[in-house]
């Protein structure tokens, strides 16, 4: 059987108090029955002595007919059971029950107890050790008190004089009293006692359990509640904080939990919505990424393979070269075979220039960075070919960034990259047109861009994976297919990268970024300015 937590706490409480309560109770019953038998006994006792002391005079004059009428007016008093006179020797002289006049008592009797009953007999004893209570042949409870008479000097001058002078106890009065009454003040007394106690538990257990149903098993059940919407789902549940105390404390602490688990939830959720997006946006880095290693890769093996091509074409080239110029000026030579020699000439020098490219392909020369301007560089290059005739009829757009800080790289190689792309937008606009050339700070990226877009007729989809590939080319026999390599190689020992853009659509053209990191500290700025 499973009990809830109001019905627990109520029951343990009950429990508790009612047995602190019977303890106080039982306590004070005691203590006031004691208080109660104590009086009694001095009262008993006050009685004995007063008897004692009237009936002295008449016991002095030997008339104890007064003697004994006294007693028995006394014995008649409320509450009195009787009273008896008892010799040294244990006869009883006289008592208020005429059957016991005469008769011996036994030492061990209730009357003899407070003298023989420590096997000695006592002059002397308090009136709480010459008390005793008993059941009388009635069975009711009852108080006697034994008080001794003693020998006094005017016993031995007196006319009823019959004892030895050496003696000092000449017999006892013993009062019995009845105890109903003290017992009924007890009982109605020990009867609102329970009274009292079945009340104020009743009105204790009533409060705690107004106050426990208020202040704890309410919010405990809200808790309660609380957690079975969580459960269910209902991130949006909320406690009502009302208290400043724990439980207040608590609740606040559930609804943070709650707003936690809904961010964590809504975020997931999120994340599913977003997955197949981001997936592909991963995917999308990995094969970037996998791509430039493979066009690293793919440089380098090509430019162990060009320089061994160079080298080996490059002698022979330079003899048949200069033998075909010393021919072609040789006025030996048939007017008609000079057209032939031109042509000879012509392309030896073609195999030359691409020998060149292949050794610029090759030789991986570490760039010698100093702290140099983009902006002055790209002006320096339109200052080179804005005077070259294919140039006249496009329009060429700045937008520098005054702002643009200066970077650490190598002057002379980034003016090659530059170079290169420039010309190759140029060449994509053969009719005329735009330009456009932008430099600034990539927003939250340690990266400088450079991009230059044209408006021309854009490169295909198949040509645009194999741009930066060693000797591919669209231009024919005009190109070598080595520009964009290098310069994809010159940019990527600078730390960067170089981005592309195109679209076949009409005046989209194409658009490169090139991105070089910003200088980190002021370290660099140093070892760039020495």
């Amino acid at each position: 059987m499973h009990f809830r937590l109001l019905t627990k706490f109520t029951l343990v409480t009950s429990g508790a108090l009612l047995l602190a309560m019977l303890f106080f109770s039982w306590n004070n019953v005691r203590s006031l029955k004691n208080f109660f038998l104590e009086e009694e006994i001095k009262n008993v006792d006050n009685l004995s002595e007063t008897i004692i002391q009237t009936t002295h005079y008449q016991m002095l004059e030997n008339d104890r007919k007064r003697v004994y009428q006294m007693i028995q007016e006394v014995g008649t008093q409320k509450g009195v059971e009787y009273i008896r006179l008892v010799n040294k020797d244990g006869f009883v002289i006289f008592s208020t029950d005429r059957a016991e006049i005469g008769t011996l008592l036994d030492k061990k009797a209730d009357a003899c107890n407070m003298c023989h009953g420590r096997g000695k007999p006592l002059l002397k004893a308090s009136s709480m050790s010459r008390s005793r209570l008993f059941k009388d042949r009635k069975g009711k409870e009852v108080l006697g008190i034994a008080k001794g008479i003693y020998s006094d000097p005017s016993c031995l001058s007196a006319a009823c004089h019959f004892h030895t002078p050496n003696a000092k106890l000449l017999g006892v009065l013993d009062v019995t009293v009845s105890l109903q009454s003290m017992n009924a003040r007890i009982a109605s007394y020990r009867h609102e006692i329970i009274i009292l106690i079945v009340s104020l538990l009743g009105l204790l257990l009533l409060s705690l359990t107004i106050l426990t149903h208020r202040l704890i098993h309410r919010p405990v059940r809200q808790f309660l509640n609380h957690t079975r919407r969580l459960a269910s789902g209902d991130l949006e549940s909320r406690i009502e904080t009302s208290s400043g105390d724990e439980l207040g404390e608590l609740a606040t602490s559930f609804n943070t939990m709650a707003l936690n688990l809904k961010k964590a939830r809504d975020e997931l959720r999120e994340w599913a919505d977003t997955l197949e997006m981001r997936v592909e946006e991963r995917t999308s880095e990995i094969k970037k990424i996998q791509s430039e290693l493979l066009q690293s890769e793919k440089l380098a093996a090509l430019g162990e393979m060009s320089a061994g091509i160079a080298h080996e074409v490059n002698n022979p080239l330079t003899g048949i070269l200069m033998f075909a110029s010393m021919l072609h000026e040789d006025p030996r030579l048939h007017p008609e075979l000079k057209n032939d020699l031109l042509t000879i000439l012509e392309e030896t020098r073609r195999c030359a220039k691409i020998v060149r490219g292949l050794l610029e392909f090759s030789r991986k020369s570490l760039p010698q960075k100093v702290l140099t301007s983009v902006n002055d560089l790209l002006e320096t290059v339109l200052e080179l070919v804005e005077h070259q005739e294919f140039f006249f009829d496009i329009e060429v757009v700045r937008k520098y960034d005054p702002a643009l800080p200066q970077t650490l790289l190598d002057p002379n190689q980034i003016e090659q990259v530059f170079m290169n792309i420039i010309l190759n937008a140029a060449q994509a606009i053969p009719d005329g047109g735009r330009m456009t050339i932008e430099t600034g700070i990539r927003p939250s990226s340690p990266w400088i861009f450079a991009r230059i877009v044209d408006n021309g007729c854009g490169i295909s989809g198949d040509h645009l994976e194999k741009i930066f590939d060693p000797f591919f080319s669209t231009k024919g026999a005009q190109g070598t297919g080595l520009g964009l390599s290098v310069s994809y190689g010159i940019v990527e020992n600078h730390g960067g990268q170089i981005e592309v853009e195109s679209c076949q659509e009409e005046n989209n053209g194409t658009t490169f970024t090139v991105l070089l990191p910003i200088l980190e500290d002021e370290d660099n700025q140093e070892r760039g300015q020495v």
